[in-house]
């Protein structure tokens, strides 16, 4: 070794002591990493377009390995698998699929070695599967379900980091009894609460009753609420024996609607409609003399409103004791739909099912 060389390392030696800090990075041996399986279903995280300015693209069309590769630093705070559910744009989302992702989920989940879930996801019905998920996981362990606004090969994506941070979320141990969480734009919502609120910007999803759970700034996050209604380990639906969920349509309200729609509904085998109401989960009197028809042949009809917040109260303009419906409390359009599917999957009278809107 020259002179020179034994100066370099001295002089390296002595910048190393005096500034710690400033000592390259190392992986501790001892430490070991918690370990995450992120499921792929497809969605923009996933997309693709030809170019990066452009607003068109093509969902689900990057796998999980390359969705992994496009994120530096993710396998520093996880050990990771990827496994591929589904690849579809999340308007394609069905309940067979959601029932495969469930069923997935509680048997890694049930295993020693798997600390946490991650979900990528389409935006477009991601409140949907999460709440589906906040009801039929049987774990109090993180599960965790993210997606994008742009493509994957878009000008700025936004994908790569959501990604980053919702392994961060997943491994956080304060995640844990939260129920399913949702990291979007560094914001961490529960399944009960978000909705997404625009077509095109990145900051969509809002959870704007309830707020947020927490917040999440590359890998490190701050919780400040937990949500408080029944879910995973405390819920009473099971999915385990079910391959099909029974029908449940949403029909919107508008002024001077037709009444056919209703009994279209019903006559097409509908076990369960929920009507997207104007104001408080209401319509006009020759659609609500079709919903009482749709009742007497054993259809549960539940109003929800199309507003965007606010809840929908009993009895407040509509006599539901005396028609016998079910008042969504403050659950949206679509995630009444998901609650009403599940509870449908066994007998129960009008006062269980509403009992289920007000605890879930």
């Amino acid at each position: 070794m020259t002179r020179k060389w034994r100066f370099e390392i001295l002089l390296l030696l002595l910048v190393i002591f005096e500034n710690p800090d400033r000592a390259p990075a190392q992986a501790n041996p001892s430490k070991k990493l918690p370990s995450v399986v992120i499921l792929a279903t497809g969605g923009t995280i996933a997309g693709a377009a030809p170019t990066g300015t452009q607003a068109s693209y093509t969902s689900g069309a990057v796998t999980i390995d390359a969705m992994l590769a496009a994120v530096p630093g993710i396998k520093d705070i996880a050990n990771i698998k990827g496994e591929q559910i589904s690849n579809v744009g999340s308007q394609d989302m069905t309940f067979e699929i959601m029932l495969t992702l469930a069923k997935r989920i509680n048997v890694l989940l049930s295993q020693n070695d798997v600390d946490g879930i991650v979900v990528t996801h389409g935006t477009d019905t991601m409140e949907e599967t999460a709440f589906f998920l906040n009801l039929v996981v049987k774990s109090e362990k993180p599960v965790v379900l993210v997606g994008s606004m742009r493509p994957s090969t878009a000008l700025s994506a936004d994908g790569p980091l959501n990604l980053f941070n919702a392994v961060g979320v997943a491994v956080d141990p304060n995640a844990k009894g939260r129920g399913v969480l949702v990291v979007m734009n560094d914001w961490i919502h529960g399944a009960h609460s978000l909705t997404k609120t625009s077509t095109t910007a990145v900051q969509t999803f809002m959870s704007p009753l309830r707020g947020l759970v927490g917040i999440c700034n590359y890998g490190k996050n701050d919780f400040f609420n937990t949500p408080p209604w029944k879910h995973t380990t405390g819920s009473e639906f099971d999915i385990a024996g079910i391959s099909r969920m029974p029908r449940v349509d949403i029909l919107y309200v508008y002024a001077d609607m037709s009444p056919d729609l209703i009994d279209a509904s019903t006559a097409n085998g509908a076990k369960g409609i929920v009507i997207a109401g104007v104001g408080n989960g209401n319509m006009n009197k020759a659609s609500l003399e079709a919903a009482e028809r749709a009742v007497k042949k054993g259809v549960v009809v539940v109003r929800s409103s199309r507003v965007a917040t606010g809840s929908v109260g009993r009895n407040v303009e509509v006599n539901d004791d005396e028609m016998n419906f079910v008042a969504s409390d403050e659950l949206n359009p679509q995630k009444a739909r998901i609650l009403l599917a599940l509870a449908l999957l066994k007998p129960r009278s009008t006062s269980e099912i509403q009992n289920l809107f007000y605890i879930y």
